[in-house]
This record gives C-alpha cells, sequence and structure tokens, in this order.
C-alpha cells in the first residue's frame, strides 16, 4: 500500500476542481492510500469528494491564502499579513497589466518561512495547483509530482522562482501535449521531467448530471442557444463573446441568445458590457452553478472563447454529450479538438468567433456531422492514471 498525499486550494466551482473528483473517484484504492489536503475547505464541491481519500483537517494557517490581507492581520497572523503585503508592492512593480500570478508567487515564497511543515511522510506527494510551495518546501516524500493546468506561455510569472520550486519535484504532469510543449519552451532545463497526463473524464458521470431536472431557461427558449461554461476572468474571454453576439447581432442575427454559467472576478465588467450591447435578453449569465450539464445538453452549440487554456475539461464534456463545438485558436488548441472532426476551430478574435457561430447556426448539415462524430468518439480516459500508477 502506497501512502500518497494529494493538496489543492478548494474545491470551489471549476475545471480544475472537477478534474481532481474525477482522478479521484476514480483512483485504485487497493493499492494507494490517500490524503487530501484542502488548504480552505470550502466550496461548492466539497459534497462531490469521493468518500474513499482521507480529508485532514484544515489548517487555519494555510486557509489565510485564501484571505483578503485585513482579514488575516485580524485573525491576529502578523507576519503572513506582512507578507502579502510586500508580495503585492513588488508584484505592483511589473509593468504588464495582469500582475496575479508573479503576486500569488511572491505571497506563497514571502510566506514560507510563517508555514508549519506536514510532519507525515509518504511514499509521494502531489501538488495539484501552481504554485507548489507547500509539497515543495513543506512536505517529505520520497517522490513529488507537479501538476500544470494552464498555458504557460501565456502567463507572466518571476522565472528565476520557478525554475527554483520546479526542481524539487521528480515529474511535472501537464494536462495536454501542447501544455506540455509551451512549458518546455519556457523552462527548457526541465523538459525530461514533464510528462503528459490528460484530464480524467467519465462521460457516465457526464450524461447521467446532465439528465437532473434544475429550473433551467434554456428548455423553453426557442432561440439558438450557445452555452459556456468557465470563470468569468480575462482568460476565459468572455468579453469577447459579448463582443461576438453584437457582431452577429449587427449582421441580422436577432434569434440567438448565449447563455453563461459561471462566476469570477469580472462580472461587473461583463455585466456593463452586456448593457453598453444592449444584449440584455440574450447574453445572459447564469451565474455559478454545481451542475452545468442539463444546461450544456439543452444548448445547440457550447463555445469556449478562450484566450488561453491548458485543456478545458468544459469542451470535452460539452463532446461527451455530443454538442457541436466551437473553440478559439489558443495555443493548446489542437489538443482539445480535431477540426472539422468533433469540433471546429476559429480565428482568436471578436470577428473570428462570430464567424465561427455564423459558420454553424447556417449550416445545419455541418453541426450534425460533429454531433455524430463526438456520439461515436469514446472520450472515456480512465487509462490515463496507468501513467500516475507509473511514477508511483
Amino acid at each position: 500500500m502506497k501512502n500518497i498525499l494529494i493538496a489543492s486550494f478548494d474545491m470551489e466551482v471549476g475545471g480544475v476542481e472537477r478534474s481532481l473528483i474525477s482522478m479521484l473517484s476514480n483512483f485504485d484504492y487497493k493499492s494507494h492510500h490517500i490524503d487530501l489536503m484542502l488548504y480552505s475547505h470550502t466550496g461548492d464541491f466539497m459534497n462531490l469528494l469521493p468518500s474513499q481519500p482521507n480529508l485532514l483537517e484544515e489548517s487555519k494557517t494555510y486557509k489565510t491564502f485564501r484571505m483578503s490581507i485585513g482579514e488575516i492581520f485580524k485573525t491576529g497572523k502578523l507576519p503572513l499579513g506582512l507578507a502579502r503585503l510586500l508580495a503585492k508592492y513588488r508584484a505592483s512593480l511589473n509593468q504588464t497589466s495582469e500582475t496575479g500570478y508573479k503576486q500569488m508567487q511572491y505571497m506563497w515564497k514571502y510566506s514560507l518561512p510563517f508555514l508549519p511543515r506536514h510532519e507525515k511522510k509518504y511514499d509521494i506527494a502531489i501538488s495539484y495547483l501552481w504554485p507548489h510551495y507547500f509539497v515543495a518546501d513543506k512536505v517529505e516524500a520520497k517522490t513529488k509530482i507537479a501538476w500544470i493546468h494552464t498555458d504557460f506561455s501565456t502567463v507572466e510569472t518571476d522565472t528565476k522562482l520557478d525554475i527554483e520550486m520546479w526542481n524539487k519535484f521528480d515529474s511535472i504532469v501537464a494536462v495536454s501535449e501542447e501544455c506540455r510543449n509551451t512549458f518546455i519552451q519556457k523552462y527548457p532545463t526541465l523538459i525530461n521531467k514533464v510528462i503528459v497526463l490528460e484530464n480524467i473524464t467519465s462521460p457516465e458521470l457526464v450524461k447521467a448530471l446532465a439528465n437532473e431536472k434544475v429550473e433551467n431557461p434554456l428548455t423553453n427558449d426557442l432561440r439558438f442557444k450557445i452555452i459556456t461554461v468557465a470563470r468569468l476572468s480575462h482568460a476565459k474571454g468572455i468579453d469577447k463573446a459579448v463582443k461576438a453576439l453584437k457582431r452577429l447581432k449587427d449582421r441580422g442575427y436577432n434569434d440567438i441568445a448565449w447563455y453563461v454559467v459561471g462566476y469570477g472576478g469580472e462580472e461587473i465588467k461583463i455585466k456593463e458590457l452586456i448593457t453598453q450591447n444592449g444584449l440584455e435578453n440574450q447574453f445572459i449569465l447564469l451565474g455559478k452553478k454545481t451542475n452545468p450539464y442539463p444546461y450544456m445538453k439543452a444548448a445547440n452549440l457550447y463555445v469556449q472563447p478562450s484566450r488561453y487554456e491548458g485543456k478545458a475539461v468544459t469542451v470535452s464534456e460539452a463532446q461527451i454529450l455530443s454538442k457541436s463545438v466551437l473553440i478559439t485558436n489558443y495555443p493548446t488548441a489542437q489538443s482539445q479538438v480535431r477540426n472539422g472532426f468533433d469540433g471546429l476551430i476559429c480565428e482568436l478574435s471578436t470577428d473570428g468567433i462570430a464567424d465561427g457561430i455564423e459558420r454553424l447556426y447556417k449550416d445545419f448539415d455541418l453541426r450534425k456531422h460533429l454531433e455524430n462524430n463526438c456520439k461515436s468518439t469514446d472520450y472515456s480516459n480512465n487509462m490515463e492514471l496507468e501513467k500516475l500508477y507509473s511514477l508511483v
């Protein structure tokens, strides 16, 4: 019996968290004992965790990574609050528009001296979400494995700090071949550590959940219905989606409704954009849903308008539900869709998204072709876990 630790942040609604649940649900527990370390026992997905892993007690110190600076000071953890302030200041010196990744790096790096070590020793320790400092510096294990869920060519990090951290791991798991390629272009010295292990999907579970009865406005909407399931963030390109729908409306397509399941930091900005473009009745934010599949099932088309992805779990789930899929040509898109077979890849621009939707709206036979190919394709990939077992 191998003792394994898996560490992640929390169980808020998201693709990474959904993929973690799928992996834990399909693990071989006859040969492996798993301790699950969540820094914060929060999120709507907490009740979806399988019973087999041993959920470790929540640590008040590590929970601070899900608190604001003000909240940390109120708890009396002065050193951690000061570390966060220093991280925010250093990241602000960055000249680019997106400083969140560097701030997160510095937040962990400066907090390390004040974080407790994990006392239990393991055969394998897995860090499931970047930055991986907890497993790298606070856990003792014979083998350490870190996960990559994003396209590292599109995010700005402190490369020197990253290299120091990555070098403390024996293996690095990328969720797609393209995700691996973009990672080693940024960190070529790590090429021999990186393997590909796709996110585990469960077609049976997705299809079963899609049949759940929920209050679903798509059911009685007779318009051509688009669905996107994503965080409301810069990376997911929801702002481009709003502008693309405005392009389509200007072209005379008034019977298209675009629904978005998700929440996030750009919600106010996106709502303002919807109002500015007069799309209140056509671009509809459904908010956070623990089960997005009934909404996917009721749509005519799934669109992923992302600026970048590692590998979008929701695209695979839409394909499992035999939906026509349109995704933007982000660097890892080829790992997600076989263009013209089980989806279309469009130019990563407002006009590109609008043109792709217009093509699929007008071409019923093309939509049926994509849907039938999805229906005849087996998207289950439980055998991917064999790669992880081989590392163990």
